[in-house]
């Protein structure tokens, strides 16, 4: 484990207090989750857009063209 020193504003940090004590967890646990939180979100967006940017079809939309383009019963009416 890392300790990590950081200065927020006094009124972030009653926020802080109120909210990790309404669910019952301490502020490191909070604090630990939202970075999480934080992290995977940007780490996802960044994995998207290195998938887009490959540029070639997925076996996804290989497959998905196989598929006969078939009309509905509603279209056929």
């Amino acid at each position: 484990m890392s300790t990590l020193s950081i200065r927020i504003p006094d009124s972030l940090h009653e926020s802080l207090k109120r909210v990790s004590r309404e669910d019952s967890i301490s502020i490191n646990q909070f604090v630990a989750a939202a970075v999480a939180e934080k992290v995977t979100a940007l780490e996802t967006e960044t994995y998207i857009k290195a998938r887009a940017a490959r540029g070639s079809k997925s076996r996804f939309s290989e497959i998905l063209e196989k598929v006969p383009d078939l009309k509905t019963e509603e279209e056929s009416t």
